[in-house]
């Protein structure tokens, strides 16, 4: 039996922008972190803007600190295109030549360079594809 482990645990004033964690669910890449120093009566907060990492949405959260929150593990691949089917695309993985179909990027600027037998990065988050880039 195998077991994936999709997420860690991590200690809200260890993350820096660019990282990525968990907010209602979803993985967030942080675009900006404030800390604020602990006051007479208060613990130490961090104020954290984050974009979605599939739904592109802007959040905002104040946490304490010193709390544990989710952080994703992402695992990046490498495919190539094979096949385009219109609203979604068949890759094949360029290490264990395993197929699958993922849906077109929403990303204009990615959805123009993508064609066939074009190599492109995926990321996996929580059982999710999501073309990152294309490789030149």
């Amino acid at each position: 039996m195998v077991i994936v482990v999709s997420i860690q645990r991590k200690v809200v004033k260890t993350l820096k922008p660019g990282s990525y964690f968990m907010i209602d669910e979803e993985p967030c890449r942080i675009v900006s972190i404030e800390k604020s120093k602990p006051g007479k009566h208060g613990a130490a907060k961090a104020n954290i803007v984050a974009i979605g990492l599939f739904d592109d949405r802007k959040r905002n959260v104040i946490y304490p600190a010193d709390r544990q929150v989710d952080v994703p593990v992402i695992d990046k691949r490498s495919a190539t295109v094979i096949a385009d089917m219109g609203e979604s695309l068949s890759m094949m993985d360029i290490e264990s030549y395993e197929t699958y179909e993922i849906p077109r990027p929403t990303d204009e600027e990615i959805a123009s360079k993508i064609q066939l037998n074009v190599e492109v990065e995926i990321w996996e988050v929580m059982g999710i594809k999501k073309i990152m880039r294309v490789k030149s």
